[in-house]
């Protein structure tokens, strides 16, 4: 499995943030500007940082980290 950096989970765990804000209110393009310019700031940083390397898994760690971390020992 890939192995997303500091930066990369950062970006993601803005994007879900952003997301949360902007879904808990009814729609406004105001309202969803962050949302979309989180999603795009992550989806820049996982192209960039997958270079010739599995996109796709990269982009899945990131979020597995966010969305479901591992329990601290």
């Amino acid at each position: 499995m890939a192995n997303p950096s500091d930066e990369l989970i950062q970006l993601c765990r803005a994007a879900v943030e952003a997301e949360r804000e902007a879904t808990s209110a009814p729609y406004t393009k105001e309202g969803w500007a962050p949302w979309l310019q989180a999603a795009e700031a992550f989806q820049r940083a996982v192209t960039e940082e997958a270079g010739d390397g599995n996109r796709f898994e990269l982009e899945q760690a990131a979020k597995t980290a966010v969305l479901h971390p591992a329990p601290e020992d």
